[in-house]
């Protein structure tokens, strides 16, 4: 049952960094008039828009809803993790557990290291009005502190809560 339920949580986290992320560029593409389509590619998505109608300060803004849905979903469920830990259910706790990782680190440890090695993405509108080193080390220093919540705030309330309880 709790490899079930890992795997269940890896899947939930995947699928809610996408509702998120790529939901808030949907959400900004929108309301900036700028919206194409939904790209579906392999097992993820990218929102489509018309680039040329925007000037760069709207791409910017753009390329950096995403990271900045994630971080603030993030940081609420950090801020929510004494309730969470407390539900019954070990599915949900599992979920959550996996979705506030998710939340808290993917953005920042992309667009601070991996975008270099995996292509710009969202960094490509980022550093249209903010040097890319300046970009990539402010993720740098989001990754330490969402690390730093992450290891010394989330990670043993979890722990406590599944420690607590005999495996069924």
């Amino acid at each position: 049952m709790k490899r079930l339920r890992q795997y269940i949580g890896i899947l939930a986290a995947a699928a809610t960094y996408y509702l998120v992320h790529e939901g808030a560029h949907l959400l900004c593409a929108v309301l900036l008039g700028v919206f194409k389509q939904i790209r579906f590619m392999g097992i993820g998505m990218q929102i489509d828009v018309h680039a040329e109608r925007m000037a760069d300060g709207q791409m910017t803004l753009f390329c950096v809803a995403g990271a900045a849905a994630t971080l603030f979903a993030g940081i609420v469920l950090a801020t929510l993790v004494g309730r969470i830990s407390h539900q019954k259910s070990k599915l949900l706790r599992a979920v959550m557990y996996y979705i506030t990782i998710a939340l808290l680190l993917l953005d920042p440890l992309y667009l601070s290291i991996l975008c270099g090695f995996f292509g710009g993405g969202d960094m490509n509108g980022i550093s249209l009005l903010c040097p890319e080193w300046i970009a990539r080390s402010v993720f740098a220093g989001l990754l330490i502190v969402n690390g730093w919540i992450f290891w010394k705030l989330v990670l043993p309330v979890y722990k406590e809560s599944f420690s607590n309880e005999a495996e069924i």
